[in-house]
């Protein structure tokens, strides 16, 4: 069961991650993130 839940947490954290990035420099701006705050942000979705 921790495997499945860890996979769909990577899952998880991987699709925001690759969302974010497909956006400009501006659009982040425009949400508060800047490039280098991606893996962070997305990490705490996932929690």
């Amino acid at each position: 069961m921790n495997i499945t839940r860890a996979l769909r947490s990577y899952r998880s954290y991987r699709s925001t991650v690759n969302e974010l990035d497909r956006l400009s420099n501006r659009e982040l701006a425009d949400l508060g993130i800047a490039r280098s705050e991606i893996p962070t942000v997305a990490r705490q979705s996932i929690r």
